[in-house]
């Protein structure tokens, strides 16, 4: 018998599987101890206070309240809220292109589409100001990008010769800024990491090896509470902890091991203590803190999120909100018989227990919903499923009529497949013939002139 799909683990099938159950099976509860390490103990009485001890009740967003449909031409790679404007929202997609999408209004649509040749992977806002995006992409630059007008200026070009074979070419991932030193960090397919002052908008310096030689470096944070801590994680296996401080190749700090290729790595949002990993071999790993032991991690919660191919990589992210630093949002790639439809849910889960909080789907989505941010300030998912854009809230905080009238579904540009026939770059990507449907139907759209609908507007792209 092959090992389960799911936990990797012999003696019985995905089906029955335990972890499908209970995503909590087999997990530790976090333990409730006194400090005794004296760098926890000054953590306790200097940071902990920041940190509600008692845990509020969560508002899920589990209601579609409005949604983008082919907002894009390419799957959706990346999602970013405004930092001061609750009801904008950035999106990256594999064509290199950036889109700002006003939800609010649900019907425009600002697609910059000249600013990478291809798969924009990572963006950040510049610290200094809000009008500015920063993006790394594939083609091996950074580009540097005003939202009013869509003017762009390259930071740094990796590849300023072209294409000159595979071994060669180097494509950027992991991205960063650290706002107390002022620079941006990126980091490529090779290893390597780069510096880039944001004031003078040249590199700093060389570029580090700080993953293994040839090895992707998907992912980068800062530390939010002490600056001079960055977290890395690549595909060989390895999320490292590094001091910015002393910033060379073989000075880690402390190396976590994963068995397979490790998706994303971030620090707690309010403490920093904390660490969130997602890894290829269908798990999530927690480490309570980072002055304690790094050699295990503190829990593992089995989850749903291998694939193949033709899909951006799943990201396990933290909620900014959340004053006690437990829920996390991550969709799930092993879809579930809902009604007689196969869905993909979006999962939200306690990390400190392993519980299911909830899990949110909707009828009409069918595609799988691999990127999710939640939003900084108010209770709102954004997902990112195949070339569309879905903003969730609360189900509660509106009535039913309500509901109807406020849910707003705009279709983007028409269906341009012919029966029985797929181009070359639709094989290259996760399925986008089916949209979503206010009416419950999955149909193909049709090249139509602009048409206003109950639920919204049909516009050409």
């Amino acid at each position: 018998m092959k090992p389960c799909f799911l936990c990797k683990m012999p003696g019985h099938t995905t089906m029955t599987c335990p972890h499908r159950v209970t995503t909590e099976h087999g997990v530790m509860p976090a333990p409730h101890k006194n400090t005794q390490n004296p760098v926890e103990f000054i953590f306790e009485r200097q940071l902990r206070p920041r940190i509600t001890s008692m845990k509020p009740a969560y508002a899920i967003p589990d209601q579609v309240n409005c949604a983008a449909i082919r907002y894009h031409s390419r799957r959706v790679t990346c999602l970013e809220f405004h930092p001061i404007n609750n009801h904008i929202l950035l999106s990256g997609d594999k064509k290199g292109q950036l889109g700002v999408w006003d939800f609010d209004k649900v019907h425009e649509k600002t697609v910059y589409g000249n600013i990478h040749s291809c798969i924009l992977n990572n963006m950040r806002f510049s610290p200094a100001n809000d009008g500015t995006i920063y993006a790394a992409s594939s083609d091996g630059t950074i580009s540097c990008t005003d939202l009013e007008t869509g003017i762009s200026s390259s930071l740094m070009n990796l590849n300023p010769d072209g294409w000159q074979g595979p071994n060669t070419w180097r494509m950027l991932y992991g991205m960063d800024i650290n706002l107390e030193k002022g620079v941006v960090l990126v980091a490529d397919n090779f290893g390597f990491l780069y510096l880039v002052d944001t004031r003078s908008n040249s590199q700093i310096g060389k570029a580090i090896m700080i993953h293994k030689k040839g090895s992707k470096v998907v992912g980068l944070h800062c530390n939010p509470v002490q600056p001079d801590l960055l977290l890395s994680c690549g595909n060989d296996h390895f999320a490292r902890l590094w001091d910015m401080r002393r910033l060379e190749s073989g000075s880690t700090l402390y190396n976590l091991e994963h068995k397979r290729v490790v998706n994303s790595a971030y620090f707690s949002p309010l403490s920093g203590t904390k660490i969130l990993t997602t890894s290829q071999d269908n798990r999530l790993r927690i480490w309570d803190s980072i002055f304690g032991n790094l050699d295990i991690p503190s829990r593992e919660i089995v989850h749903s999120h291998d694939f193949n191919r033709h899909l951006t990589p799943f990201r396990a992210e933290w909620d900014p909100k959340d004053p006690s630093e437990s829920l996390a949002v991550i969709g799930r790639y092993i879809s579930e018989n809902y009604n007689g439809t196969a869905l993909h849910p979006i999962d939200f889960i306690d990390i400190n227990t392993g519980q299911l909080v909830a899990e949110v789907m909707d009828p009409n989505i069918t595609t799988i919903s691999p990127v999710n941010k939640l939003h900084p300030r108010d209770d709102i998912l954004a997902s990112g499923s195949s070339r569309s854009l879905f903003i969730w809230r609360p189900k509660e905080k509106y009535d039913v009529a309500e509901q109807l009238d406020t849910r707003k579904i705009v279709v983007f540009g028409g269906d341009d497949r012919k029966r029985g026939k797929r181009s070359k770059d639709e094989y290259d990507d996760d399925s986008d013939d089916e949209k979503f449907n206010p009416k419950g139907k999955n149909t193909k759209a049709k090249k139509s002139q602009k048409e206003t609908t109950r639920y919204g507007r049909k516009a050409k792209r």
